[in-house]
C-alpha cells in the first residue's frame, strides 16, 4: 500500500466516458478511482467532461464551457468513436485529437506520462451493429486507433489498447453489453481499468 497525497483525476470523452447504460459506479473512471483508493491513493471522484455522441470538436467545445482546474494529477481521454461512425475525414481527427491531447498534457501539469489514452472500441462486433459492414466498421477503427496511437505516443503520453477486448462483445451472453446491446457493460469497463493498473503502477513505482 502507497500513502500519497491527493490525486485528482479529470476525464475527457463520449459514451464510453460518461459510461452511456451502466450505474455512475459502473463507469471505467470511476472503477480506476476505486482501484487507485485499493492501492493506498486518496482519489476523489472523477471529473468527467464526456457526452454521448460527442466527437473530437464537440468534446472541445464541452471542455471550453466547463470549469477546469488548472492541474490534475491523472487525466483519461477516450475520444474517435463518433468521428468514425460519422464518418469523419480521419486526418482532420488527427489534427484534432492532437489538440486535445495537448490540453490533457498541459492539465497533467505538463507531464505526458500522466496522461492516459484509451484505444476507440469496435461497436461494429455488437447486437446493434448487426445489420452493417463489421468488416468495414472494423477496419476503420482500426485506421483511427493507429492515428491515435502514433499521436499519441509521439507526444509521450500512454496508449493503452482496449479495442481487442471490445470486440469480444458479440451478444448479451458475453456479460459485456449494456442493455442496450452497444455500450459496454461494468464489467466490460473493469476489464479495462485491468489494462490501465499496470500503467498507473509503473508510473508510481508500484510492485
Amino acid at each position: 500500500m502507497l500513502s500519497m497525497m491527493l490525486a485528482t483525476i479529470l476525464s475527457l470523452g463520449d459514451s464510453y466516458t460518461i459510461g452511456e447504460g451502466v450505474k455512475p459506479e459502473e463507469r471505467w473512471p470511476v472503477q480506476l478511482e476505486a482501484a487507485m483508493r485499493s492501492m493506498g491513493i486518496e482519489t476523489p471522484e472523477p471529473q468527467i467532461i464526456a457526452k454521448t455522441g460527442w466527437t473530437t470538436d464537440e468534446l472541445k467545445a464541452g471542455i471550453e464551457a466547463a470549469k477546469v482546474e488548472d492541474e490534475y494529477e491523472w487525466v483519461t481521454l477516450l475520444i474517435g468513436v463518433n468521428n468514425q461512425y460519422r464518418k469523419r475525414d480521419v486526418e482532420e481527427f488527427r489534427e484534432e485529437y492532437r489538440g486535445l491531447l495537448e490540453f490533457a498534457i498541459q492539465k497533467a501539469n505538463g507531464n505526458a506520462k500522466r496522461v492516459l489514452v484509451l484505444s476507440i472500441p469496435d461497436w461494429g462486433v455488437t447486437p446493434f451493429a448487426k445489420d452493417r459492414n463489421q468488416a468495414e466498421i472494423a477496419q476503420q477503427i482500426d485506421h483511427y486507433n493507429e492515428v491515435k496511437r502514433e499521436e499519441t505516443l509521439r507526444l509521450g503520453a500512454h496508449f493503452i489498447d482496449i479495442t481487442d477486448i471490445s470486440r469480444e462483445a458479440h451478444d448479451a451472453t458475453s456479460g459485456l453489453l449494456a442493455e442496450d446491446g452497444l455500450h459496454p457493460s461494468g464489467a466490460m469497463y473493469a476489464r479495462w481499468v485491468e489494462r490501465v493498473v499496470p500503467v498507473l503502477k509503473k508510473e508510481l513505482g508500484i510492485k
